[in-house]
């Protein structure tokens, strides 16, 4: 029976890629968690191991990845004021800690949950697809780069899951955007910026495929096959959910909100639903090049476009 961890267990996409294993597959979990608490529903579930873990000591992750065949690497700290100062270390220093500990106890596969921003801009005539040699705008691109190039670097065949936008209901941003919607607070900018989507049940099919198939390595941009903008796709969302349609925003005054939130989250150390960092990257067009997935990972999408995924908003 394989053994998988997934870091970052408590997040949004660590409890439901939790969540989808134990419903599809008979592997066990040791779940890696550091403040946050686990869902009490899977942390008690008879497959479930949880560890909780500070990565920055490398000793105080080998009991979680002790007997492990894969890791699902998830962990990170995005929604707080001054990314760069902390995202370095949170982000790619932990991970460094997290992989040179899996590769000393013979853990045989890292998958790291990524995002074609790492290449910069790309569109679907120019798409992601596993270049390393990129230099993004946004630190948290720039952080993301730079955990794919030591990945490299222990596992050369490590899986490198470079993920679109994914939504469904569940999921935290299209969530929060949900809420923005239905008090008419929800705006964008008026630029057209590529976005590449995934419906959520298309990519806990695909990590999942990851983890236990065998010969999957290397890098695998995750995408359907629609062609949409991120103003298409939140005008489509908006009137799925019967709310007002987006406001049409000034990039000066959704920095300027963001610069609210940040200065709130300094103040009051609480959680920033909105950076500027999140900004740069959000104004980045990409569009990843998804044939190694079709072929090795996930032939057939339950949902090919987002029309088609109307029914999981």
């Amino acid at each position: 029976m394989t053994t998988i961890c997934i870091t970052g267990a408590a997040g949004n996409l660590g409890s439901l890629t939790a969540k989808y294993l134990l419903e599809h597959s008979d592997c066990r979990l040791h779940l890696m968690i550091h403040r946050k608490p686990l869902d009490s529903e899977i942390a008690q579930h008879p497959r479930v191991s949880v560890f909780r873990c500070d990565l920055n000591d490398k000793a105080n992750a080998r009991a979680c990845l002790s007997g492990v065949d894969v890791v699902i690497h998830y962990a990170s700290v995005l929604f707080k004021a001054n990314p760069d100062r902390f995202m370095p270390t949170t982000n790619t220093a932990y991970f460094e800690n997290m992989v040179t500990v899996a590769h000393e106890l013979g853990v045989r596969r890292v998958i790291l949950s990524s995002f074609p921003q790492v290449e910069g801009p790309t569109s679907p005539e120019c798409p992601s697809t596993d270049r390393l040699d990129c230099m993004p705008v946004s630190i948290h691109a720039r952080t993301r780069l730079a955990e794919e190039r030591f990945l490299r670097s222990i596992y050369p065949d490590g899986v490198i899951l470079r993920i679109g936008m994914v939504y469904g209901a569940g999921i935290l941003m299209p969530d929060a955007a949900r809420w923005f919607a239905k008090r008419r607070l929800l705006g964008v900018w008026r630029t057209p910026t590529w976005i590449h989507l995934i419906s959520r049940d298309d990519y806990l099919e695909a990590v999942l495929r990851a983890a236990l198939n065998d010969g999957v390595r290397g890098t695998y941009n995750l995408g359907d096959e629609g062609r949409q903008t991120l103003q298409d796709y939140l005008d489509f969302t908006c009137r799925q959910w019967r709310c007002h349609m987006p406001w049409r925003m000034s990039d000066a005054l959704i920095y300027c909100a963001a610069h609210v939130f940040e200065t709130a989250s300094q103040l009051f150390d609480i959680a920033s639903p909105l950076t500027r960092d999140f900004l740069d990257i959000g104004h980045v067009s990409y569009h990843g090049d998804t044939r190694r997935m079709r072929a090795e990972l996930l032939p057939t999408l339950k949902y090919r476009t987002m029309q088609e995924g109307a029914e999981i908003f």
